[in-house]
């Protein structure tokens, strides 16, 4: 991924893009609660060798960008992914991801800004307040100070968090420890307090893929189920793997995400809030 920083109003932002095949869109990407955009370089590689280039940006607090003056609601952040866009040049419509708390700020971006959005990806996530909740042990965590200063805590819970392939990956949870940062994941956890997308995901029109891990102490899969069927067009497919599948299952989920945003639109009818289950092994 090429790096760089914008300043875009008046907030200095790290950002990263990579080079799209002939006929695709870019694929703007929203990461998950305290991530920063070097955690999706795994994805951003297994997804560019089958065309697909993404716009990822440290959103405010997070990794390489500043910390805000004020605190940040999803719609001002949605603003801001417009503001990027448009100061990076592209002016036609995306293709939109979005993990874990980046679901719900694609979701928004979705509901506010429309005709930017050719298709919607969907991992991990859910309709925000209404959302069927993990398991307790899982959740009890992520409200742990520890999880966010201290990455040898992390190397050590996070598999019980994460689950999935993250079990046995010690060395990368300790990364991902590593890069968290406290004042701007209480920043990201305001902006989505109380936020929920379940009165107007009716509306949303584009094409979604929904991908849910089978083992996410998190985000249990019956979310992924609820959006489904909230969603017009919508299909949902559930992976082998934990919570940061697009992460720990790079390899095995870029061909359905890019056979996804690649397909004849015309082969793709409406579900009529009905949900497409396949499971990716």
């Amino acid at each position: 991924m090429d790096v760089k920083y914008i300043t875009v109003a008046g907030q200095k932002l790290r950002v990263a893009t990579s080079p799209a095949g002939t006929g695709t869109v870019p694929l703007l990407v929203f990461n998950g609660l305290g991530a920063d955009l070097e955690v999706f370089e795994g994805f951003a590689r297994e997804i560019g060798r089958l065309g697909i280039g993404i716009v990822i940006f440290d959103v405010p607090g997070i990794g390489g960008s500043d910390v805000p003056a004020l605190p940040y609601r999803l719609a001002c952040l949605a603003k801001l992914a417009s503001d990027v866009l448009g100061a990076l040049g592209i002016a036609g419509p995306v293709d939109v991801a979005g993990m874990s708390w980046g679901g719900a700020l694609a979701q928004e971006f979705t509901h506010r800004y429309p005709k930017r959005v050719r298709r919607l990806l969907l991992a991990a996530t859910s309709a925000g307040a209404l959302a069927v909740p993990g398991r307790l042990s899982a959740l009890s965590k992520m409200v742990d100070p520890r999880l966010y200063i201290d990455p040898g805590y992390m190397a050590r819970v996070g598999g019980e968090l994460y689950g999935g392939k993250m079990r046995d990956n010690t060395a990368r949870l300790e990364r991902y420890g590593k890069v968290l940062r406290p004042v701007g994941c209480s920043l990201q956890l305001m902006a989505i307090t109380g936020w929920t997308s379940a009165f107007w995901l009716h509306a949303v029109r584009q094409p979604t893929l929904i991908m849910m891990g089978t083992d996410d102490p998190i985000m249990p899969v019956v979310n992924g189920r609820i959006l489904a069927s909230l969603m017009p067009c919508a299909e949902l497919v559930t992976v082998a793997d934990g919570h940061l599948f697009l992460l720990s299952s790079a390899r095995e989920c870029a061909p359905i995400i890019a056979d996804f945003l690649t397909a004849d639109p015309t082969a793709r009818s409406s579900r009529n809030g009905s949900a497409n289950r396949v499971q990716l092994r």
